[in-house]
């Protein structure tokens, strides 16, 4: 019984690192879908104003299929998780799917139509975020190289913060019951390790290629309107979904300062009801 034990530890303790690469792996695809978006939107422009090379869409099918078919499916999905993290930050009831509780029992229920949402979810926007990024690569797009204008410090800090809430609401309420599921088969306590492996992550692809290129989204829009060009649909929810996650990054500043201020005073009423009852100490003495 001991050795059965013993094993069962050792193969827990062998598949952790296992866990963490492939939920981080799943957890990126949330930053990448942004990328993407980015690089669509620049393509799109470029062509509009006939300064992109004409063979370079048709060098790659995959981007040339993608590009021309409205990424609906796409602006949906990331649309979906950016409204339910800033309903989440303002309220703190919507989880989109659910949370991925953590439980006491070892058999897995027979039917779990969450979880099977949080499958569909899960592929479809892989099997969006894949075959883009792969187009993308082929045709040689990069929107930072294109499109310079580049905002302030502080509102790509202020987008960072709201992209990390929107890939934390991502990973708890689709990546993490999936991967539980696969590996586990129960749901699992979130640990401290997961999250600072999702933020060197997301901090590193940030540093390498987003903190350039997914301005693209504002900036396209803007573009377009300071040169008399018909901003489309598509170009409109890209400059939308930019300011919306920099709305989700002001909420998560705000409600920062605010923890913060209960803080201190609490901590300040604390020393004066301190300061109060030495004094009425010493009245008595």
């Amino acid at each position: 019984m001991g050795n059965e034990n013993w094993q069962n530890k050792a193969k827990q303790l062998m598949m952790e690192p296992f866990y963490i690469l492939v939920a981080n792996l799943l957890t990126l695809l949330l930053p990448l879908s942004f990328l993407l978006l980015a690089r669509l939107s620049c393509a799109q422009y470029l062509l509009t104003i006939a300064s992109y090379p004409s063979t370079s869409p048709s060098s790659s099918f995959l981007f040339s299929v993608f590009l021309y078919t409205n990424p609906a499916l796409l602006y949906l999905l990331v649309s979906t998780l950016s409204i339910a993290t800033l309903v989440n930050g303002l309220t703190g009831k919507l989880t989109l799917l659910s949370e991925s509780p953590a439980s006491d029992h070892h058999h897995r229920p027979v039917y779990q139509p969450r979880l099977y949402m949080a499958w569909i979810f899960l592929c479809t926007l892989q099997v969006c975020v894949g075959l883009g990024i792969e187009g993308s690569i082929a045709a040689g797009i990069d929107s930072s190289s294109n499109i310079g204008i580049g905002r302030s410090l502080l509102s790509r800090l202020i987008f960072f913060l709201g992209l990390h809430d929107v890939m934390l609401l991502w990973f708890r309420s689709v990546v993490k019951p999936v991967v539980d599921d696969t590996i586990f088969e129960v749901p699992r306590k979130e640990r401290w390790v997961e999250r600072v492996t999702m933020a060197l992550s997301i901090g590193s692809l940030w540093w390498w290629k987003l903190r350039d290129e997914v301005e693209s989204l504002v900036v396209v829009a803007e573009a377009k309107k300071e040169l008399l060009l018909d901003v489309g649909v598509a170009d409109f929810v890209g400059w939308w979904l930019y300011y919306l996650t920099v709305t989700i990054g002001m909420v998560r500043i705000v409600k920062s300062l605010m923890w913060l201020g209960m803080i201190l005073l609490c901590q300040r009423v604390r020393t004066s009801n301190s300061v109060n009852s030495n004094c009425e100490n010493d009245d008595k003495v």
